[in-house]
C-alpha cells in the first residue's frame, strides 16, 4: 500500500511540474509596454516641458508628446513657436521663461552671435544621460573637437530631385545614376515630347538649382583635402581655385541642355511653387531640397492636376558625376536641452525616449523629412539615398566645411550660371562675395 501511494504521489508531482513549465497565460496586448524604452523616473511624476523652435506648427513632435504621455501621463509637453528664432533664441534662453528643450543648428556653433544657444546647452554625449546616439548616422553629429555634444539631430537634410516614377515607367526609361545617363535621359524625354525633362528654382542663389546640384559635387572634390578646407574656411582668396571643377561642371550641365532656364525662371520659389509645378505631371525630374520634399504630401490635395492624374514619385540624388550618385548628408533640425531647466531630469527623459530609431523614424515620416537614423530603407520616398555606397556619402559636419565657405560657393556658382561672371572672375572673387 505504501509503495502504491508513493508511485501515485510521484505521478502527481510530475504532472504538477509539467503544468508549471507550460506557457503562462498571455497578457492582453494593451497591457504590454513596447519593448525598447523603459521609464527611468517615477511615472506618476508631473511637470511642464516646453520645446521652443521656429516652426509655425510641429505636428510630428506633438505626436511624440502623445506617445511619451503613454509612459508619463501627468507630464505636459508643449511646443512654442518663436518669431525671428535665430536672433531671439539667445535672449529667450537668458530670460525667465527659458524653454527646457530648444532647436539648435550646427552653423551656430563657434559664432559669437549665437554663443547663448551653445552655452545653455547640456552635454548630450554624457553617458549618464543614456541617449542612444549610436542610432544616428555619425557623420551628421556635430564634431566639436572636445567630445562634448550641445545638440543632437532629430531630422537630416539633403539635396536631390523629385522623380515622377510613373513617367519613367510609361516611357520605358530608367532613373539615371550617372551624369552621362542623366544627359541621355533628358534627351530621350525631349524626343518623346517633354519640353522640360528637368526643372528647378533658379531665381535666387540661396536655394537655386545651381546650388542644389553643385554643392554635393563641390563637397566631393574637397572632402579629402584638409588643406583646401582650411583655406576655404579662412576665406583665403587663393582657395577660389578649389571651386574650378565645380564651376566647370555647372557650365557643362547647362550646356548639355539638361534644363531650360527660361522655364525654370517662371517658378516663384523653391518650396510651394516647385512642388505644385512638379505635380502638374509633365516634369520627369524636379531639382529641390529635402525641405521642399517634406511639403509634398500636404500639397497633393492642393493640386488639381495631381488629383485628376495621381502618380508615384520618389526623391533621389542628382548624379552630377559619372562615378555615381553622391549623398550630401547634413543635419537639419537639432535639439538641445537647457542645462538650467527646472525640470532637467524629465527633459532628459523625453530626449532619451525620442533619440531612438523607432521614434526618430516615426517623427521623420510624419514630418516628411529625412530621418537621421542609420537605416533609410523604411521610407520609400528617400530609400534611394540609403542605397548610396558609403564611399559616396559626404558630410560637411565630418570634414569641417563652414557656412561662410558655402556662401562663397553659392554666390560664385550663381554668378557663373546666370552669366554674370566668367569662371575665372568668380574664382578671383572668392572671399569677397
Amino acid at each position: 500500500m505504501k509503495k502504491t501511494m508513493s508511485v501515485f504521489l510521484l505521478a502527481l508531482t510530475v504532472l504538477g511540474l509539467s503544468a508549471c513549465s507550460q506557457k503562462a497565460p498571455e497578457v492582453p496586448a494593451a497591457a504590454v509596454k513596447e519593448e525598447g524604452f523603459q521609464p527611468a523616473l517615477d511615472t506618476s511624476s508631473g511637470c511642464h516641458i516646453n520645446v521652443a523652435g521656429g516652426y509655425n506648427n510641429f505636428e510630428a513632435l506633438e505626436a511624440e508628446f502623445d506617445r511619451f504621455n503613454e509612459y508619463y501621463p501627468d507630464v505636459e509637453l508643449t511646443f512654442t513657436k518663436v518669431d525671428d528664432y535665430n536672433n531671439m533664441i539667445g535672449t529667450i534662453l537668458n530670460g525667465n521663461a527659458a524653454p527646457d528643450i530648444y532647436v539648435n543648428y550646427s552653423w551656430m556653433y563657434g559664432r559669437e552671435q549665437y554663443k547663448a544657444s551653445i552655452d545653455h546647452a547640456e552635454n548630450l554625449a554624457d553617458p549618464a544621460l543614456g541617449l542612444d546616439l549610436d542610432c544616428i548616422r555619425s557623420n551628421i553629429i556635430l564634431n566639436t573637437g572636445d567630445g562634448t555634444l550641445p545638440m543632437v539631430p532629430v531630422f537630416s537634410n539633403t539635396y536631390g530631385m523629385l522623380v515622377n516614377n510613373s513617367l519613367f515607367e510609361k516611357e520605358g526609361l530608367d532613373v539615371p545614376t550617372t551624369y552621362g545617363e542623366m544627359v541621355e535621359v533628358c534627351s530621350s524625354f525631349r524626343e518623346k515630347g517633354y519640353a522640360n525633362p528637368m526643372m528647378g528654382f533658379s531665381k535666387e542663389e540661396l536655394t537655386s538649382l545651381f546650388t542644389l546640384t553643385s554643392y554635393p559635387f563641390f563637397c566631393e572634390t574637397v572632402a579629402q583635402n584638409a588643406e583646401a578646407v582650411k583655406k576655404l574656411n579662412a576665406l583665403d582668396p587663393s582657395a577660389g581655385e578649389y571651386m574650378r571643377p565645380t564651376l566647370e561642371k555647372i557650365v557643362q550641365f547647362l550646356g548639355d541642355g539638361c534644363v531650360d532656364l527660361e522655364a525654370c525662371n517662371e517658378i516663384e520659389n523653391n518650396y510651394d511653387a516647385v512642388i505644385l509645378r512638379f505635380f502638374e505631371g509633365d516634369v520627369p525630374m524636379m531639382i529641390c531640397s529635402g525641405d521642399a520634399v517634406s511639403g509634398t504630401k500636404k500639397r497633393e490635395s492642393r493640386s488639381e492636376a495631381f488629383i485628376a492624374n495621381p502618380f508615384t514619385y520618389t526623391f533621389v540624388p542628382v548624379p552630377m558625376s559619372d562615378e555615381g550618385p553622391c549623398f550630401l548628408d547634413m543635419p537639419n533640425l537639432q535639439f538641445s536641452v537647457n542645462r538650467d531647466s527646472s525640470n532637467l531630469d524629465m527633459a532628459n527623459e523625453f530626449m532619451r525616449f525620442l533619440i531612438t530609431t523607432r521614434e526618430l523614424n516615426e517623427m521623420a515620416q510624419n514630418k516628411g523629412l529625412v530621418a537621421p537614423t542609420k537605416d533609410l530603407s523604411f521610407d520609400r520616398l528617400y530609400a534611394a539615398f540609403g542605397d548610396v555606397p558609403e564611399s559616396r556619402i559626404v558630410s560637411p559636419e565630418l570634414f569641417g566645411l563652414t557656412d561662410d565657405a558655402v556662401i562663397q560657393l553659392r554666390r560664385a556658382v550663381f554668378s557663373v550660371a546666370t552669366g554674370e561672371m566668367s569662371i575665372d572672375e568668380a574664382i578671383a572673387g572668392y572671399g569677397s562675395f
